[in-house]
């Protein structure tokens, strides 16, 4: 084959792994499913760690063999993962109102997952 492309004759075709084609041939959509997997990543990084303060806060709790200042430690970690996970619930509910319902950029898709249109110019 005779391809009058240098740069395709030297370094080849690059094409995504099958099964990666994030956006097809739309740069935009690619662009929203990589913020909408940004938004689903972050929902369950927020989740892990909010579990692992809340599992870390009774674990001390247990540990405090009674000691006042040990258990008051407790609670307050107790307290900061209820405070956090309430402030990561009232920020997707806000989101989801604000761009999902009120401007129509985020949808839901029937696997449960989000997609972002992307407002662009015609």
């Amino acid at each position: 084959m005779n391809n009058p492309n240098p740069v395709v004759t030297i370094f080849g075709q690059v094409t995504p792994p099958p099964g990666m084609d994030v956006g097809g041939s739309d740069p935009v959509a690619g662009v929203a499913k990589i913020i909408g997997f940004g938004i689903n990543l972050f929902i369950v990084i927020a989740g892990i760690f909010m579990l692992v303060y809340l599992l870390w806060g009774a674990f001390d709790w247990i540990t405090s063999s009674g000691e006042k200042e040990k258990i008051t430690k407790a609670q307050n970690k107790l307290t900061n993962a209820l405070v956090g996970m309430i402030i990561i619930f009232a920020v997707l509910v806000i989101f989801n109102v604000l761009a999902g319902q009120m401007l129509g950029i985020v949808k839901t898709n029937p696997d449960g997952s989000w997609s972002i249109g992307i407002p662009t110019l015609k």
